[in-house]
């Protein structure tokens, strides 16, 4: 079965309750719970919604309360917390069941000139001469312990192809750092807001488990409890999600059952667009 991206815009599509309020589906992938980026993505839709046109997202910073349930709509209220000339803040709690799941803050900017500088991005392959991150899952089926179901049974609308892939189901000791090239498979309408919600969606993806990495562990092996407690992103320049963007992750330390992660990610022509940072769960069974 293919999973289209207007699969994921339909997603990202809330359906209006009232003022302040939103509805979204959480349909069933296959997982335990609802995917962070999910709720990321569509908590920002929820608030871009509440904004006047001109201002764009530039930061957000949200926390993972409790564990969503799929097949279960997800109810987003937002507070408007203040218009200004140039900024305006909002905050989003996500409501299963009554209980808050996720809850952000976002700030929005119109458009300004300013000083300008970046980190350089670092050498990577091109992408056209890497692996489609599908095609690396096929050859690792192998090592798919028997009787385990296949994680990723539908084709996701973001394609990824990792610079070093990982073997899931046999990792081996590595630095806690990784790049892989990742957009969005179809071609996405001209909105700059949809952008950054796609782009929000996807940043969850793969960043936790950079901190993975040294220990040789992963999410496959039965020895971990694994969720992402926050989540953070800086949106620097104006991007396109359906063109390739260079993930560069890194995790600076783990202790105390969590580990940080931290990540930039580059257009193709060298322009850092954005920058996120998550703290997630790794505690030992």
């Amino acid at each position: 079965m293919e999973q289209s991206l207007q699969d994921v815009i339909r997603l990202l599509d809330l359906e209006t309750i009232e003022r302040n309020h939103y509805r979204a589906t959480s349909p069933n992938e296959g997982w335990q719970r609802v995917y962070g980026g999910q709720v990321i993505g569509q908590a920002l839709v929820a608030a871009s919604r509440t904004v006047e046109p001109g201002r764009n997202a530039h930061s957000l910073h949200g926390y993972f309360l409790r564990p969503g349930e799929m097949n279960t709509p997800i109810l987003y209220t937002v507070d408007r917390i203040r218009d200004g000339r140039s900024f305006t803040t909002r905050q989003v709690a996500a409501i299963q069941n009554g209980e808050a799941i996720f809850a952000m803050s976002i700030s929005f900017q119109i458009e300004e000139a300013g000083l300008a500088h970046q980190f350089e991005m670092p050498d990577a392959p091109d992408p056209e001469t890497l692996e489609d991150e599908e095609a690396v899952r096929a050859r690792h089926a192998k090592d798919r312990p028997p009787g385990e179901p296949e994680p990723y049974a539908r084709q996701r609308p973001i394609e990824i192809r990792p610079v070093k892939p990982v073997n899931i189901y046999k990792p081996s000791a590595r630095p806690p750092r990784q790049m892989c090239w990742m957009r969005a498979r179809d071609r996405l309408p001209d909105d700059a807001r949809l952008h950054q919600c796609v782009l929000a969606y996807l940043s969850d993806w793969s960043l936790l488990d950079t901190a993975m990495l040294p220990h040789a562990v992963s999410y496959f092996d039965g020895s971990l409890q694994v969720a992402s407690l926050d989540h953070a992103m800086w949106f620097h320049r104006p991007f396109r999600a359906d063109q390739w963007l260079l993930y560069v992750q890194d995790s600076p330390a783990s202790s105390g059952a969590r580990g940080l992660t931290r990540g930039l990610i580059y257009s193709q022509a060298g322009e850092l667009v954005a920058s996120a940072a998550q703290e997630g769960l790794i505690r030992l069974r």
